[in-house]
């Protein structure tokens, strides 16, 4: 049985930003995927609800040439699926969003309410970690842009306030000759949450990026590893030798999912798995 609350459905921005600065207790409703199963067996105490699903500056999806795309917090997954664009110039965020729930879900969840969910086995987080996305957020007070890899800081937290929303996601333009790939590893088939999950990038001028979920507390940027594979140059020998040292930037744990050693062993076989989609070679 749902709690009561207050329920607002502002129609412009500024009307949701004013809500949420004069209530505690605030939640923000957008596609609910989340939300409405943490209302229905009582696991949030919320006093008052903000729809946000009627306000047209979050529906936006612009792409601009040279300098990158906007992913507003309206924006639904499927939509992600059926974009051309994200298909030809994110090619990590489409086979993400490919294999994220089911079908009827994916109709109702957006990209910003995967992010602010905060899950670290959450499959969206990785691929625009290696796109070095932002975080645009609003609250009544102005606002701030955010890199990801730091909006993240803890299981199912991040930094917004009580007072702020999530408005956008900002993309760079990764230009013409940008490859990249997810790849996952799930303890059944279907709908369920990764047990580690790999994504990887080679730029346009052959420098490697990867992001990875469900081995830490949040999503990561393997940066540290990047710099020193990026240093080694990408062949067969340099992704064999970061297949094995990629478990040195790692910290999973053992849970219902999958067990510490699993995810260790997996998370090597991914990302070679990714690197030589890449690459054009044989997994």
């Amino acid at each position: 049985m749902l709690s009561q609350f207050d329920y607002v459905k502002p129609l412009v921005l500024d009307q949701a930003l004013d809500a949420l600065s004069r209530e505690g207790d605030t939640y923000i409703l957008a596609g609910g995927t989340d939300l409405l199963i943490s209302l229905r067996h009582n696991l949030i105490d919320a006093k008052h609800i903000v729809d946000i699903k009627a306000i047209p500056e979050l529906d936006v999806f612009h792409f601009e040439e040279g300098k990158g795309l906007e992913i507003g917090a309206n924006v639904v997954v499927n939509r992600l699926i059926d974009s051309d664009l994200i298909k030809t110039r994110y090619k990590a965020l489409h086979d993400a969003a490919s294999v994220l729930a089911s079908y009827q879900l994916r109709n109702r969840a957006t990209l910003v309410g995967n992010l602010c969910n905060a899950s670290p086995g959450a499959d969206l987080p990785p691929p625009l970690l290696i796109y070095d996305a932002r975080v645009k957020i609003a609250s009544s007070e102005g606002e701030r842009t955010v890199d990801l890899k730091d909006f993240f800081t803890g299981v199912k937290k991040t930094q917004l306030a009580k007072n702020e929303l999530v408005v956008s996601v900002l993309l760079p333009d990764p230009g013409q000759n940008d490859k990249s790939c997810y790849h996952r590893q799930t303890r059944l088939k279907g709908h369920d949450l990764s047990t580690v999950g790999v994504a990887c990038r080679i730029d346009g001028q052959g420098k490697a990026a990867i992001g990875i979920n469900a081995v830490a507390v949040t999503p990561l940027r393997l940066t540290a590893l990047e710099n020193e594979l990026n240093a080694r140059g990408l062949n067969e020998e340099s992704i064999l030798w970061a297949s094995e040292e990629i478990k040195n930037h790692i910290k999973p744990i053992s849970d219902v999912r999958s067990s510490r050693e699993y995810r260790l062993h997996m998370a090597g076989v991914l990302f070679r798995r990714c690197m030589n989609q890449l690459m054009d070679k044989e997994a």
